[in-house]
């Protein structure tokens, strides 16, 4: 039976006892609380909790779930994945054991096929009615065990509903492992379902097995689910997950990338280990791109990038030389498709994340490679057994490289890593970095005290979609945290009203600003509007006139210039939006945005940067939209409704259950709160002056709208006006000819003045290599080349500046004899200031001398210090008058090591 069919037998099955299919939320779940989705009731938290309501009291789901708790075991045991598919049934408050128990034997036995004479159950330890009830269906009671917490009660692994759950297994025979039953052997007696009895409510605590029970669900509630991937190890007789029908053509094509002919030749503990890790962390790192999630630093990005790097790893230990991602997401999409067709849309992204960051890891795998196997060889060197959490946090820190690679790399050379250490050092770096960013006590304050004023008042109401003005009252004025009662002019605070027509920031959408004026004539100019947290409208004003104090009736006046000026810049962003997706693929998703008067910015998921002709293309296209007129519609809808309707929800942003949608035409539909147009003729025009990369897979556009876009044009007409003036008053129309004559005229002449510089380098290095002198086992050349030498006069004096110093002391060098140890030493006064090159030839330096330790008593000499790498060193100092005395003390330190390079 293939996956699909697992699948849709599931479903069906529960459709027709009742059960309203409900389709698989995103892998980025809508709680605050969670990373990732890492089960099949994630989206159902509220409606097990009893603070929203369930469409029906049964439902059933196909959910894409990621957990990385077990990441280490993935490749290790037959079971563990990453990314999974988790089918399920719930009930709310509306059956319980008694009927699902049935159900699922049912399921399994006749429905999918499986022997119920290898079924076994294990119930949780005070359980006494789930037992009976497999007895009654025909497991006997040898075949059921009872088992404690960590096995048999269920939670999210975190705060939140949890309950004793009933686990169903399949025994796969002897050769997977030893007998006695699922508490015994996990790998033989393979878990296909869960059943879960959600009664109660989990707090957060310091450790997950601490957090404590801290009440019951409002109803008794069922939380099923059946792994697609387990069930199909079952029921097509394969030896592990990854040889099961979605996972096996990922599988064949790394066998061909590493040059096997296929999987069965991927033979050995350590090979298929890899494979295994490979196929399942692409696996579980398409469906994350699809779903929005891009490689970061930090949070659900760096899972991700955790995921791609060990499966750049994994490969590149089974040999593969080439870039193999790309193609492996390629058949992740293909094999699953079906099922999630959302996929198909998602290939450029998923081909090209990949792809950007295996190779970005190459670069810091190699690197970080060599450094690590230098550390591991000094720490067995040293017949030590753990490697320093030091060197552990310098390769994570200055390198890049993951701390979970170090210990997997060095758990396979035998060695522990000092990971406590590690660990206080990630902490020391946290705690600066907190430090640097940390907000004043004035807004920890400022929180209470806006929490206090939502209490007392409830949240701000916002009438700024409708109405420019509006009348409220003064619910209060905080002053750095704090309440005051009443502020007087040239004051500034923070107003906040039980009702407004300032827009607060949100969304990428700028605040409002405006005026508020008083019944006693007072005045307050709005220099922004923030959210204060549940729902609150918070403006920072200042007083321009007299007093204004709590309880006050105001009038608050949006700038509606401003305000406009906004709305035209946000509809001009939804319109790029659409063409970005529309030109790139359905990859280019907003990635965060700012609406600004007159100006917006545009942050994308592309992974290439966009020419001149491509942004061209976009920006025209933009334009023809917004002149066709289209009708800006706004509406309101549960979000379910709204989903339903493709209405596009932006990455990182919460919504409620009702959300407002804004229509652009036929071709734009987002779930929005900020303020637009009413007609795309109305946004005006759109300018694109700056497009580039922001972080890895994220692009940037900035444009400018409406007027601040024509005033771009006029400045760009000007600017033109002036070339044309310094070009002689040219045609427009020959501007281009005339300056590209120019510039070419002007790359000739300096192209024949580095020439003519470069020869008479060259001319004046053969005059110092004539002042070699021989020492004891070699030669040098040590000058003064500003012409207090008498040497050169004020020829040297014009030309030995800048880096051409540098360039001098190499061409000296190479004008000497090269078949025998020597060097160069040349110094100058420029500025006020002594300045010392020197260099050694390969002969010398393949005796270990380095030229800074030559250079560094002279720099000392003219009160500087010396600096360089290798066989070039550079010295300055501020007492030009001892420059000759430290050129003598340099060639002497120059002349001793060419005569004992040892000492």
């Amino acid at each position: 039976m293939r996956s699909v069919d697992i699948r849709r037998t599931f479903l069906d099955f529960f459709r027709q006892h009742g059960h309203l299919v409900v389709p698989s939320s995103s892998l980025i779940p809508d709680d605050a609380t969670m990373l990732l989705t890492t089960a099949g009731m994630v989206q159902f938290k509220p409606y097990f909790l009893g603070t929203s309501a369930p469409p029906r009291a049964r439902l059933t789901s196909a959910q894409k779930c990621v957990r990385t708790g077990d990441i280490e075991s993935v490749g290790r045991t037959d079971r563990h994945t990453t990314f999974f598919e988790m089918l399920g049934n719930f009930s709310f408050g509306d059956y319980g054991p008694s009927e699902v128990v049935p159900w699922a034997y049912e399921l399994l036995t006749e429905h999918l096929g499986m022997d119920p004479d290898r079924l076994w159950a294990t119930v949780y330890r005070d359980d006494d009615e789930t037992p009976a009830l497999w007895q009654e269906l025909g497991i006997p009671a040898e075949r059921i065990q009872r088992l404690g917490m960590a096995d048999n009660f269920w939670s999210t692994r975190g705060p939140g509903p949890c309950g004793p759950c009933s686990e169903i297994f399949y025994d796969r025979g002897p050769e997977f492992g030893r007998e006695g039953g699922p508490a015994i052997d996990t790998d033989r007696y393979l878990e296909v379902w869960n059943l879960v009895f959600m009664r109660h409510i989990r707090g957060a605590g310091p450790e997950l097995e601490d957090y404590p029970l801290i009440g019951d669900l409002p109803q008794s509630c069922v939380e099923s689910g059946l792994g697609v991937e387990r069930a199909a190890v079952v029921l097509q007789d394969v030896p592990h997950i990854h040889r099961t029908d979605a996972l096996l053509p990922v599988l064949e094509r790394l066998a061909r990338h590493v040059g096997l002919d296929g999987p069965d030749e991927l033979d050995g503990a350590d090979r298929e280990l890899s494979a295994r890790v490979v196929v399942d962390h692409v696996r579980a790192a398409a469906f994350l791109l699809a779903d929005g999630v891009l490689p970061a630093h930090d949070g659900r990005g760096y899972v991700l990038r955790r995921l791609i790097r060990r499966a750049v790893r994994h490969t590149r230990l089974l040999g593969a030389t080439e870039p193999v991602l790309a193609d492996l997401g390629g058949d992740v999409i293909d094999s699953h498709e079906e099922a999630w067709p959302e996929l198909t849309g998602q290939r450029d992204l998923v081909r090209q994340a990949l792809a950007h960051e295996e190779d970005a890891f190459d670069r810091t795998l190699a690197q970080g490679t060599r450094l690590l196997d230098t550390a591991i060889r000094r720490t067995r060197e040293r017949r030590e057994p753990t490697l320093s959490g030091r060197t552990a946090f310098e390769l994570h820190d200055t390198y890049g490289f993951p701390v979970d690679l170090t210990v997997e790399v060095a758990q396979e050379a035998g060695l522990d890593v000092d990971t406590e250490r590690f660990a206080t050092l990630m902490d020391a770096q946290r705690r600066r970095a907190q430090r640097a960013r940390a907000p004043r006590e004035a807004d920890s304050g400022r929180d209470d005290t806006y929490r206090r004023l939502v209490t007392r008042h409830g949240p701000t109401s916002f009438v700024g979609y409708a109405h420019s003005t509006a009348e409220g009252t003064v619910l209060g004025l905080v002053r750095d945290g704090l309440e005051v009662v009443s502020a007087s002019e040239g004051e500034r605070v923070e107003l906040l009203l039980d009702r407004t027509p300032m827009y607060a920031e949100s969304g990428g959408q700028v605040g409002d600003t405006g005026i508020v004026r008083t019944a006693s004539g007072a005045e307050v100019r709005v220099l922004d509007t923030q959210r204060g947290g549940d729902g609150l409208h918070v403006h920072a004003v200042e007083v321009t006139r007299g007093a204004i104090g709590v309880g006050e009736l105001v009038q608050s006046v949006v700038d509606q210039d401003r305000r406009e000026a906004t709305a035209r810049s946000h509809s001009s962003t939804h319109v790029l939006h659409a063409v970005l997706r529309s030109t790139l693929g359905d990859h280019a998703r907003q990635q965060g945005s700012l609406v600004a008067p007159g100006r917006l910015r545009f942050d994308f998921a592309h992974f290439g940067a966009l020419d001149s002709e491509v942004l061209a293309r976009i920006q025209e296209d933009v334009n023809q939209r917004l002149l066709a007129d289209p009708e800006v519609r706004v509406w309101e809808a549960s979000r379910a409704e709204a989903q339903t309707a493709g209405a596009i929800a932006l990455f990182g942003e919460t919504y409620g259950e009702v959300v407002r949608v804004v229509d652009i035409g036929d071709f734009s539909r987002e779930l929005c709160g900020g303020t637009h147009v009413a007609h795309g003729s109305s946004a005006g025009p759109v300018r694109i002056v700056a497009e580039g990369s922001v972080g890895s897979g994220v692009r940037r556009i900035e444009a400018l709208t409406g007027l601040d876009a024509l005033r771009y044009a006029d400045h760009e007409r000007r600017l033109l006006e002036q070339v044309e003036a310094l070009l002689g008053d040219s045609p427009t129309d020959q501007v281009l000819d005339r300056l590209r004559n120019r510039l070419g005229a002007l790359a000739d002449a300096e192209r024949e003045l580095a020439e003519s510089r470069r020869v008479e380098l060259a001319s004046w290095a053969r005059e110092l290599a004539g002042r070699r002198r021989d020492v004891p086992g070699g030669w040098l050349v040590a000058v003064r080349v500003d012409g207090s030498d008498g040497g050169g006069g004020g020829s040297e004096r014009r030309r030995a500046g800048g880096a051409e110093l540098r360039e001098l002391v190499e061409a000296v060098l190479a004008a000497g004899p090269g078949e025998r140890p020597g060097g160069v030493v040349l110094g100058r006064v420029h500025d006020g200031k002594a300045q010392l090159v020197l260099v050694v030839n390969e002969p010398l330096a393949r005796t270990g001398v380095r030229a800074r330790d030559l250079l560094t008593p002279a720099g000392r000499g003219i009160g500087g210090g010396a600096g360089g790498v290798g066989r070039l060193a550079h010295a300055g100092g501020r007492d030009a008058e001892r420059l000759d005395a430290a050129l003598a003390l340099a060639a002497e330190e120059l002349a001793s090591s060419i005569a004992d390079p040892r000492r």
